[in-house]
């Protein structure tokens, strides 16, 4: 779409105003909103200005001033708002160089396919991500000096077999059993369809929706791979779409990885592919039907992964899923069929379009225009470097004898470990300027100051189941 037709649509829909939206450091869409009689060709190519210092991450107080670019290819007609509303993604310059703005994750995105190209091997790479979720009936948490509560609750919670609904009919989900109970044991069919077909009416392309493993609303809309811009967009508005359906509902949806204890975490399976002159690369005649190539992006995959996963996995509730034991993927291993391995190269479909891998770590709290980027250099740099993966792991990982389990590197323990890994390992993250080294330390610095740090130094409420009586 151009800014003419952007602005024709806004005629044939009779807009009244335009959002427009970008991506913080951290992870979160933010908004500002105009008149539809703002916007005109001109914005499109000059932006608007706003105060990039009241940004998570972004600039100091003496150097505010940024532009937003709308960018007219992202229009979508807002669903929510009473007011016709036209939404523009945009990307964040510098007012005075009109240079794209290094932290601007969006840009991050955007230079890591054109690093791709640069180098010759591809010229796309196909993402498609699995993102998990809860849809639970209340929330509600606090923490203070003295104090610190979260209490979650859902109609579909095992916790509420008992509970007096008048009438209570029954129908809840025991732990690890949500996958796939029909209706009336699955009670948000109506909302995961309503949020599907808002999502399509907002131009994504879904596959498919159901409910997840665990309990209390666990629940996965997954979309068709798409270009790794377009698909960290997609993410955001899927984002966008679920949670104010389900607010319709009077519900409240969250991406934590772990919110719950006890059940299934949320997770974000990444898919990927690399493909030139419309030709997928990963196809071959090699294990599971892979390409050299896929094998070598694999083993760049699994050699940088705790680095990874201070991107991919970059709270400190991502370690709360990525537990050795379980189901979780902490295993930096491949596979053709085994789920607790770290790369799955899928077998539903003898086509070489389907061939792909499909790292497991990720959730699906990260930044996705940064996590998206990451796998992607991660993966060059096992192309440029041939690093062999070395033999698949296609035995059960939790059966193995104690000496060859111990054999299996592992994912990070913590948000703190993750970033001490990303801190050592990120020069494959530098190449072509797709990660400036202020990018990294920036990230590093936030997350440890802003969440690593200020989980360790509260008490955490079993504490005191544990300890009060020492």
């Amino acid at each position: 779409m151009t800014p003419k037709e952007v602005l024709a649509l806004c005629r044939e829909k009779d807009v009244k105003a335009v959002d427009l939206r970008f991506m913080d450091f951290p992870g979160l869409w933010q908004h500002f909103t105009i008149p539809v009689t703002k916007l005109d060709e001109d914005i499109f190519e000059e932006g608007l200005g706003f105060d990039g210092s009241s940004i998570r991450g972004w600039q100091a107080i003496n150097e505010s001033d940024m532009l937003v670019v709308p960018q007219p290819d992202t229009a979508f007609i807002d669903p929510f708002t009473q007011l016709t509303t036209l939404v523009l993604i945009c990307n964040i310059q510098d007012p005075i160089t009109r240079e794209d703005y290094s932290r601007d994750p969006r840009n991050v995105a955007r230079k890591s396919i054109n690093y791709l190209k640069s180098t010759g091997i591809a010229d796309m790479a196909y993402i498609g991500p699995e993102a998990e979720f809860f849809i639970f009936d209340d929330v509600r948490f606090d923490q203070k000096a003295q104090c610190g509560f979260y209490h979650l609750d859902s109609i579909e919670g095992e916790w509420n077999r008992g509970r007096e609904e008048k009438p209570n009919l029954g129908y809840k989900l025991r732990h690890k059993e949500g996958y796939f109970p029909v209706p009336p044991s699955d009670q948000l069919m109506d909302i995961r369809n309503e949020m599907m077909q808002t999502m399509i009416d907002c131009g994504l392309d879904v596959e498919a929706q159901h409910h997840e493993v665990a309990t209390a609303g666990q629940s996965e809309i997954d979309l068709r791979f798409q270009e790794l811009v377009r698909m960290a967009d997609s993410l955001l508005i899927f984002k966008y779409i679920i949670k104010n359906v389900a607010k319709k509902y009077g519900k409240t949806v969250t991406f934590m990885p772990k919110p719950m204890f006890g059940d299934n975490g949320s997770g974000m399976h990444t898919h990927f592919s690399f493909w030139r002159d419309g030709e997928p690369l990963f196809a071959g005649s090699g294990y599971a039907g892979l390409s050299e190539m896929a094998l070598y992006a694999i083993g760049g995959v699994l050699k940088h992964a705790g680095a990874l996963c201070a991107l991919t996995n970059p709270t400190t509730n991502s370690y709360k899923r990525l537990v050795p034991g379980y189901e979780a993927p902490v295993n930096l291993a491949y596979s053709q069929r085994n789920r607790s391995a770290a790369c799955r190269i899928p077998m539903y479909s003898p086509s070489p379009k389907a061939k792909r891998i499909e790292y497991r770590c990720p959730d699906p709290s990260c930044n996705p225009y940064l996590a998206f980027s990451a796998i992607v250099m991660a993966a060059i740099d096992g192309i440029q470097n041939k690093i062999h993966p070395g033999d698949p792991l296609d035995k059960d990982i939790y059966d193995l004898p104690p000496e060859e389990a111990a054999a299996v590197p592992k994912t990070p323990g913590s948000l703190d470990a993750a970033l001490d890994a990303l801190e050592a390992d990120h020069e494959f993250l530098l190449r072509g300027d797709v990660f400036t080294q202020d990018v990294i330390k920036t990230w590093i610095k936030y997350k440890r100051l802003n969440e690593a740090d200020a989980v360790r130094l509260r008490p955490h409420p079993y504490e005191f189941c544990l300890y009060y009586d020492i």
